[in-house]
């Protein structure tokens, strides 16, 4: 049989970062809560079976009319962190029949500069391999790492030559994905992302190239950037 696509988009975050009481996946941008714009571009990939939005228990900003016409089910089931909230989010995913060698793609409400064709791209790039694969982009900027003694002095200058900036979708069996954060919440590793556990458990996952379109959405300022670049439409490309 051959193997489905679904897409789980953990949005159980409070953005503590973002300086907002507000959740930052409901906060407006370019005219829309910025959860619109992931559900918006999973909703144009007609290949999903199924796109599913993990909140928590007691979000009370969730607003299904403000995400009339896109396809995508909700459960709420997310947990203290996000490796629980993906964690849950993949065993809700079998009431939709999704099966241990079906692929997810997970991916960060907080990126809503993804499009159809990036998701398209990993797709392609990935559903041929082994292990599976995330977008992500080479590291452009000089690494500075700080003392360690509590000031903001340079301690070293790190080496960027092979190091990539994770993004999201991160695209993975639902089997394996599922079987490495359980053996690595069992061995007490805190996740960050999902390509880690998969890296804990002995596999290499594959790199993507992703966009700048694509950043994450973490501190006041971005959404300015982020507001943007969405107001100027998709034709717009960050490079």
């Amino acid at each position: 049989m051959t193997s489905r696509l679904f897409a789980l988009i953990p949005c159980a975050g409070t953005g503590s970062r973002s300086g907002a009481a507000l959740p930052k996946q409901y906060r407006t941008i370019a005219g829309r809560d910025m959860l619109h714009f992931s559900l918006a571009a999973f909703d144009a990939c007609s290949e999903f079976a199924q796109t599913l939005v993990v909140i928590a228990p007691d979000d009370r900003h969730f607003d299904a009319g403000r995400f009339a016409g896109l396809r995508y089910a909700v459960r709420r089931c997310g947990g203290a962190s996000r490796q629980a909230s993906v964690f849950n989010g993949l065993n809700a995913l079998a009431e939709f029949d999704a099966r241990d060698d079906d692929w997810v793609l997970v991916h960060d409400a907080a990126r809503p500069g993804i499009t159809p064709e990036m998701i398209r791209s990993l797709i392609g790039a990935v559903k041929d391999d082994p292990v599976g694969g995330i977008m992500a982009l080479p590291v452009a900027d000089t690494l500075k790492r700080i003392a360690t003694d509590g000031t903001t002095r340079i301690a070293r200058t790190e080496q960027r030559n092979g190091l990539w900036q994770a993004q999201t979708p991160q695209m993975f069996r639902i089997g394996l994905l599922r079987e490495a954060i359980l053996r690595a919440q069992t061995e007490g590793h805190d996740l960050t992302d999902e390509a880690s556990a998969i890296e804990w458990i002995g596999h290499a996952p594959h790199l993507v190239q992703g966009s700048l379109r694509n950043f994450k959405v973490t501190y006041p300022e971005d959404f300015e950037l982020a507001d943007a670049i969405l107001s100027a439409g998709a034709s717009l490309q960050v490079e």
